[in-house]
């Protein structure tokens, strides 16, 4: 058999897969999507129940109810589809200055958040941004990719008849490293999450002129120490408050209460 033959299979099948799992994400983005939400959402479970294992919870009433009062408000905005069931949030004690969401409804703060988002409307921009990636299905998106450069790579190995090839290449692709639902998102996505976050915490009432007050707590926590934007998963942030900036003269204007969430 020719040795570039199984390269043109690797190919044909790459491009039928995703071709029949391509879809489109809520701010019109084309993704390919693998898996099922009842996968995405046992991934998620599973990796929420090992963290809770792992890392300490704070148990703080105030503040739990606080950080909950808050991520209340932002989902009970969203349709039958995306709020199915309630959202299990749990507050890890950690200097982290972090959040996440994962598929299943599952939402992680960490309280060294607590002290750069400094008000409600701040920590809803930063709750918002981590559910937008579970409604953009962005882990989804992340594994199918790495699914399809892996299936890629496996066969283009065996056609060159060696492992060696198949560990660097797998090492230049940045598959080296395990997979799941906590790793760093690609910069258009850590974009688009800041723009679905945006609506949806001016959709609950929450200020969104507050994001870019909350970037600008970022660049002094981070103490001016961030990489440069073309070496990091994220938008700089000053790319982060231009952006946000132009999105909230486009938001119209949302008539609902404003929330009292309070620590």
């Amino acid at each position: 058999m020719n040795r570039f033959q199984p390269l043109a299979i690797a190919g044909f099948i790459t491009s039928a897969i995703a071709l029949t799992a391509c879809s489109s994400s809520p701010t019109g983005r084309q993704q390919v999507l693998l898996f099922s939400e009842q996968d995405m959402s046992q991934l998620g479970a599973q990796s929420f129940d090992a963290l809770k294992e792992q890392e300490t919870i704070y148990t703080d009433s105030k503040t739990n109810q606080y950080v909950q009062c808050v991520t209340n408000a932002l989902t009970s905005r969203l349709g039958a589809s995306q709020a199915t069931g309630q959202w299990e949030v749990v507050v890890f004690d950690s200097e982290q200055v972090n959040a996440f969401a994962l598929p299943g409804g599952k939402i992680g703060v960490y309280t060294g958040l607590l002290k750069v988002a400094t008000n409600q409307d701040q920590l809803a921009t930063v709750i918002g941004h981590e559910i937008g990636h579970v409604l953009a299905q962005h882990s989804n998106e992340r594994l199918s990719r790495s699914q399809l450069a892996n299936m890629g790579m496996q066969i283009s190995s065996a056609a060159i008849g060696g492992t060696n090839y198949h560990d660097a290449a797998m090492a230049g692709l940045g598959l080296g490293v395990q997979y799941g639902v906590l790793m760093p998102y690609g910069r258009a996505q850590e974009s688009e999450s800041d723009i679905i976050g945006l609506r949806m915490m001016a959709e609950a009432g929450f200020d969104p002129y507050e994001s870019i007050n909350l970037w600008k707590n970022m660049a002094k926590a981070s103490g001016g120490n961030q990489p440069p934007e073309l070496l990091s998963t994220h938008p700089s942030h000053s790319t982060r408050i231009d952006d946000l900036r132009a999105e909230i003269a486009r938001l119209p204007s949302f008539n609902v209460p404003k929330p009292q969430c309070k620590i």
